[in-house]
C-alpha cells in the first residue's frame, strides 16, 4: 500500500516531470568558433551524442574507427577507417585537427600509438577515462587529487582489450596508466574526463533501463539498502555535450564527471524514477546484509546503486565541483528516466526480453518471498 509520504513524494516528482518539455525547447546555439574535431570511436554509446551536438554547434567532424557500426548523421561527417588493436592509424597521418576526443581507449598502447601520430597535429587531446581509476573508494567527497591505481603486471603496453574483458580487475589500473600516457604525449594541452555510471537512453548495459522498465511493470519490487545511500550518475547526453563545450573553451586538466549537482540519495532516486511510470510499483527495501548474504552484486544485479559502507563509502560522493565550474550541467532525473523508458519501449520485443543488468523476474520474486519469511521469524 502506498503511504501518505510516498504519495507526497510521487506527486512532487510527477509535477516536476510535467514541466520538463519546456526545458528542452530551443535550438542548440552555434559555437563562437567552428573547430575541426577528430573523434576516436564515435559510434558507440556516448559518441553519437557528441557527434550530433558538435554538428549542431557548427563544428567539422572526423571519425576514426573500424567502420563496423555505420551511422546516419544529420550533416556531413568525414569517416576514416583503421584499427587501433593492430596499430593501423595510417589514415590519421599528415592530418591536423584542433581537438581529438579519445572515447574508447582502455589500454595504454592505444594512447601511445595515437600520440606517435597526433602529437603536434592536435591542439587539445580529450581523454574519456573513468572514476574506476581511483585506488580506492574509502574516502567520502574525494576530488581529482585522490590517488589512482597502479598497474602491477609486467608490461602495460602488452595488455590488450581481450585481456581486460577476461579480467576486469585490470580495467581501472590500465585506464590510470592510459591517463599517464596522455600526459606523456600531449603535455598540458589535454583534458582527462572521469565519468561515473553513464546511464540513460542508448545505454547498451541496461543499468537505468532495468529500473525504469521494472517500475513500469508495477507490483512489488525489491530495492537495496535503506534509502539513504548516495547515488551518482550522468546522462550520456550531458557528458557528451559538456565534452564538446570543454573542447570549445580549452579547459585543460582532470575532471570528475558525474552528477547531479546536489546530494541525491537512493530514496529520492528511486521515487524520481517511479514518478515517470505511473504504474504504481511498490517498494520493498532490503538491508545490506540481505544483499550480501544472497550474493547480489551492486552495479550488476542492483545497477547504479552501491552501499555506503566499508571500501565503497565514497564511491558515489565524488567531488564534481571542478567540472561544474567548467560548465558541466545536468538534465533533471525525471527527464533522463522518461527518455530511458521511451528508448527501451522503442526496442524490438526480442531485445526487451534480454536485459543485461538487474534481477530476472523469477529471482526477484524468490528474494521477495525470502525477505518476507525472514521478517516473520
Amino acid at each position: 500500500m502506498t503511504t501518505r509520504r510516498e504519495l507526497l513524494q510521487l506527486g512532487a516528482l510527477t509535477s516536476a516531470a510535467a514541466v520538463l518539455p519546456n526545458l528542452a525547447v530551443g535550438e542548440v546555439p552555434k559555437a563562437q568558433k567552428a573547430l575541426r574535431i577528430l573523434i576516436l570511436g564515435g559510434t558507440g554509446f556516448t559518441g553519437p551524442h557528441q557527434v550530433r551536438y558538435a554538428l549542431a554547434r557548427g563544428h567539422k567532424i572526423t571519425l576514426f574507427n573500424r567502420g563496423r557500426r555505420p551511422k546516419e548523421w544529420p550533416a556531413e561527417v568525414e569517416e576514416l577507417t583503421g584499427d587501433r588493436d593492430t596499430g593501423d592509424l595510417s589514415a590519421l597521418k599528415g592530418r591536423k585537427w584542433d581537438v581529438c576526443i579519445d572515447n574508447p581507449t582502455t589500454v595504454p598502447f592505444w594512447v601511445r600509438d595515437a600520440g606517435k601520430v597526433l602529437k603536434g597535429n592536435v591542439k587539445h587531446y580529450v581523454f574519456i577515462s573513468t572514476l574506476s581509476v581511483y585506488a580506492d573508494n574509502a574516502t567520502a567527497n574525494a576530488d581529482e587529487t585522490a590517488a589512482t591505481g597502479v598497474y602491477e603486471g609486467k608490461d602495460a603496453y602488452a595488455e590488450s582489450m581481450d585481456n581486460v574483458r577476461a579480467n576486469m580487475s585490470l580495467y581501472g589500473p590500465l585506464k590510470a596508466a592510459s591517463e599517464r600516457e596522455v600526459v606523456k604525449w600531449f603535455g598540458k594541452e589535454h583534458s582527462i574526463i572521469r565519468p561515473g555510471f553513464i546511464v540513460g537512453p542508448d545505454d547498451p548495459n541496461d543499468r537505468l533501463t532495468y529500473w525504469v522498465q521494472r517500475m513500469a511493470r508495477g507490483g512489488e519490487m525489491l530495492l537495496p539498502g535503506d534509502g539513504a545511500d548516495p547515488i551518482q550518475y550522468i546522462d550520456p547526453r550531458d557528458l557528451a555535450e559538456w565534452t564538446i563545450r570543454l573542447a570549445e573553451n580549452r579547459h585543460f586538466g582532470t575532471f570528475n564527471a558525474t552528477g547531479p549537482n546536489y546530494t541525491l540519495d537512493s530514496n529520492a532516486f528511486f521515487y524520481g524514477l517511479r514518478a515517470v511510470t505511473t504504474a504504481g510499483a511498490s517498494f520493498r527495501w532490503v538491508d545490506d546484509a540481505f544483499v550480501e548474504n544472497n550474493q547480489l552484486s551492486p552495479g550488476g544485479d542492483l545497477p547504479v546503486w552501491v552501499p555506503r559502507a566499508g571500501d565503497s563509502v565514497g564511491f558515489a560522493t565524488r567531488d564534481v565541483s571542478k567540472a561544474i565550474k567548467a560548465g558541466l550541467s545536468f538534465r533533471p532525473l525525471a527527464q533522463t528516466a522518461a527518455d530511458t523508458l521511451a528508448y527501451f519501449q522503442s526496442l524490438p520485443a526480442e531485445r526487451q526480453q534480454q536485459l543485461r543488468a538487474g534481477l530476472k523476474p523469477d529471482r526477484e520474486q524468490e528474494l521477495l518471498k525470502k525477505w518476507a519469511e525472514r521478517a516473520k521469524s
